[in-house]
């Protein structure tokens, strides 16, 4: 299966999560928000326009990592993930 990770190298939660399921064999796919102008910018936009941001937004929290599956479902949750 492959996922979309949205997050930073210098997150604790983002580096755990990359760990974890490159050790199950997830193929991952890492979007490294603080890495390129481009994934800032991608990240910007999932937190500015879907609903999963609703609750973060207004808080002290970024809400990475952020995990696309592949049919398309967002995350904050690597359990979700692991389903």
């Amino acid at each position: 299966m492959q996922i979309k990770i949205i997050g930073s190298h210098q997150c604790p939660d983002t580096l755990y999560a990359l760990h974890v399921l490159a050790e199950k064999g997830y193929e991952v796919d890492f979007v490294d928000i603080l890495g390129s102008h481009a994934g800032l910018k991608e990240y910007l936009t999932l937190r500015e326009t879907d609903a999963l941001y609703k609750d973060i937004c207004g808080t002290q929290r970024l809400g990475i990592p952020c995990m696309i599956l592949e049919d398309g479902t967002k995350t904050l949750s690597l359990k979700d993930c692991l389903k």
